[in-house]
């Protein structure tokens, strides 16, 4: 179990345990964090996951995918080095402490 602190775009943190298995954005959706809409369910289909990764994070995740980055071109505001989709990081007790901020809104 992973516990993950999600900020708003306006600033408001939820942090909330995450079960080892699920994603970033299987965390979010199940724990009524607003701001992630995850309109695909998790299929990297859309970019309504979209969040930055804070910067103390960026190296400790897994690569970026062909596929999460082609549809990261379609995200709101997308930063080259912190913009991820929460439906690819899988939960595991690595992402312990992980940060996310949502973007101004979801495209």
């Amino acid at each position: 179990m992973a516990k993950i602190t999600y900020i708003e775009h306006g600033g408001k943190e939820h942090v909330v345990e995450v079960a080892n298995g699920l994603t970033v954005m299987e965390g979010a959706r199940d724990n009524g964090i607003p701001g992630i809409e995850a309109d695909c369910g998790g299929a990297c289909a859309c970019s309504t996951c979209h969040v930055y990764v804070h910067a103390d994070w960026v190296e400790k995740l897994p690569a970026k995918d062909p596929m999460e980055e082609d549809m990261l071109d379609f995200a709101f505001s997308p930063d080259a080095a912190r913009s991820r989709l929460t439906c690819q990081l899988k939960v595991s007790d690595a992402l312990d402490g992980l940060v996310v901020q949502m973007p101004e809104k979801q495209i």
